[in-house]
């Protein structure tokens, strides 16, 4: 990745793309470098840009912004951060399987967006904020619920040691790197060996994506196991 941080900001309010790219603009490491105001401008720009991250809003004319993100996503090593709201949880799971690498709230603070399009950059996945992972929790239940997805995507984790299983269970709990470390009593380096491995296994794009399988295949049930806040 280059120096700079390419950032893409897509959002149907100038108003909005305005604030975000001037927030975005005076870091040092990022570069804002350009704007969409609806979904096919984003994909068109994301193509011709090669962004790092595109910051997108959800509803937006022409080509709304889960649509936008599944091409981006399979055309581009874009991360898209997706920009959501309480009303608008039903579409996170939509959003999880299209690609997205992570969910902000639009009453973020502004040192919240420039870290979480660091975050996404440096290919981690934005799970941390407690509200991401209940959205999370919630719209991947009800996602799933009676449907024969379960059992397909429980094969998948065959292909995993007991303790990248382990890994991936505590991945899907909203756990960092160094909570794993401390749960599993190893050290970081061994959490990102176990993370690395069980992304290429199951050939996973990032952390999010294995939140989902995790609830797909029913080695986590959402609310069975506390939040670690």
């Amino acid at each position: 990745m280059a120096d700079q941080l390419r950032v893409l900001v897509v959002d149907d309010q100038a108003l909005v793309r305005d604030g975000f790219s001037v927030i975005l603009d005076a870091q040092p490491d990022i570069t804002v470098v350009g704007e969409a105001g609806d979904g096919e401008e984003a994909v068109s720009a994301a193509l011709a840009l090669r962004p790092d991250v595109v910051l997108m809003d959800v509803r937006m004319p022409k080509l709304d912004g889960i649509k936008a993100t599944a091409r981006i996503c399979a055309e581009t090593p874009a991360r898209v951060l997706v920009l959501t709201t309480f009303d608008l949880d039903e579409y996170v799971y939509d959003a999880l399987h299209a690609g997205a690498s992570g969910f902000l709230l639009k009453d973020m603070r502004r040192d919240e967006l420039v870290a979480a399009v660091r975050t996404v950059a440096a290919g981690e996945a934005l799970l941390a904020p407690t509200v991401t992972r209940r959205l999370i929790a919630d719209v991947v239940r009800r996602g799933v619920a009676g449907t024969a997805v379960r059992p397909v995507a429980a094969r998948r984790l065959a292909a995993l040691t007991a303790r990248e299983t382990d890994t991936l269970r505590l991945v899907a709990r909203g756990l960092s790197n160094a909570e794993i470390a401390s749960a599993l009593f190893v050290t970081e380096h061994t959490v990102k060996t176990h993370v690395s491995n069980l992304l290429t296994k199951l050939g996973l794009r990032d952390r999010v994506q294995a939140v989902v399988l995790a609830y797909e295949s029913g080695l986590v049930v959402p609310g069975q196991a506390p939040s670690q806040d």
